[in-house]
């Protein structure tokens, strides 16, 4: 079976949803971040200091987490999408007073109530 690579309309969803969670995870929108994340207990996410696995432990990190210091530059972003229901969108990022680089990869998949990250993982490496 032969997926579509990279539909011009599909693209353009997972765009979308891609800006709605970078724009919810700087501006620390807690309700959105976790309706992002697919409702699950096979979701996860591997953090910078953290592993996650299931959609709860997601949602209690998140309301844990410092508020502040949240604002990112975004460098290398690469969405693709395989067929209509499949994405990976991976990024770099820089932070003010961060020595390191940031890489955050994410998984999407179409679900019944929309695009949903259903593995998520974040690291950091010297510049």
């Amino acid at each position: 079976m032969e997926h579509e690579i990279n539909l011009p309309e599909v693209v353009a969803e997972v765009t979308a949803a891609f800006q709605r969670y970078e724009a919810a995870l700087t501006g620390n929108d807690v309700a959105v971040l976790d309706q992002l994340f697919w409702d699950s207990p096979h979701t996860l996410r591997y953090g910078a200091g953290e592993n996650l696995r299931g959609y709860e432990a997601i949602r209690v990190f998140r309301l844990a987490r410092p508020s502040k210091g949240l604002e990112r530059e975004l460098v290398n972003t690469v969405i693709t999408t395989y067929g209509r229901d499949y994405a990976t969108a991976n990024t770099e990022f820089t932070r003010v007073g961060e020595p390191r680089i940031g890489r955050q990869s994410h998984t999407w998949l179409r679900l019944p109530e929309g695009w949903r990250i259903v593995a998520a993982h974040v690291s950091l490496i010297s510049a």
